[in-house]
């Protein structure tokens, strides 16, 4: 079952880790390349800050976004930002996403994320540790995921198999952690070729199923390890 008050301590705990690492920098730092193509470390910041915002709006009952041009812009406008201005913001727009989690309310209920996701409200808090520490290994700052609590690694493996599963073009894929802490299926059913099973430690798995890394350091078995659709 989804705890979504021990998730909401789990998100306040790594924006908390994040405001940290990044109040050693300076403001040359925050316009420096990021891991994510075309972003600056700015962008990956403005991101996390306006991401908060958006699920704020799930959680309230609104629109996550406007549009997809209007979220595009928002970022592209708060990404020159001085670092302080930066902190301050993603400080302040966590705070309020921390805020909207302790109102009472139905955590059961369906809410519409974009482009017409839905979710239960529980997983929320999830979904936006998730954007905070994901987006913390993007800033390359020398938080890596082997740095991420297990606990994350493997929800988090476990809803990207979930997310691919059925997928046109992945084949049936078994993933098997080499720590034995949990074995995952994906892929298309309708194909009807071998199963592909790809294993590794579950840093490197996640790497290869969120698109942080080649999945060089996998081993696969059955055939070539799957290439899978962007997020």
């Amino acid at each position: 079952m989804i705890d979504h008050e021990r998730d909401l301590a789990s998100v306040k705990e790594a924006t908390d880790r994040l405001l940290t690492a990044a109040a050693s920098w300076d403001n040359a730092a925050t316009a420096e390349p990021s891991r994510l193509p075309g972003w600056t470390r700015g962008h990956v910041l403005a991101h996390i800050a306006r991401n908060a915002d958006a699920l704020v709006n799930v959680l309230q009952g609104r629109p996550m976004y406007a549009d997809a041009a209007t979220r595009d812009a928002d970022i592209e406008r708060d990404a020159g930002r001085p670092l302080a201005v930066h902190l301050a913001d993603v400080r302040e727009s966590g705070d309020a996403f921390q805020a909207a989690g302790a109102e009472p309310a139905d955590w059961s209920r369906t809410v519409e994320l974009r482009n017409g996701v839905t979710d239960s409200a529980s997983r929320i808090p999830f979904r936006r540790w998730v954007e905070v520490a994901l987006h913390h290994v993007d800033l390359g700052v020398g938080h890596e995921l082997e740095d991420l609590p297990e606990e994350f690694v493997l929800r988090e493996i476990d809803f990207l198999a979930d997310r691919f599963t059925g997928g046109a073009g992945v084949p049936p894929t078994r993933i098997v952690a080499a720590e034995g802490t949990g074995t995952w299926t994906t892929g298309s059913a309708e194909d009807t070729g071998a199963t592909v099973t790809v294993t590794g430690p579950a840093p490197e798995l996640l790497g290869w199923l969120a698109g942080r890394r080649d999945g060089s350091a996998l081993k696969t078995e059955g055939g070539p390890l799957p290439v899978l659709p962007p997020l």
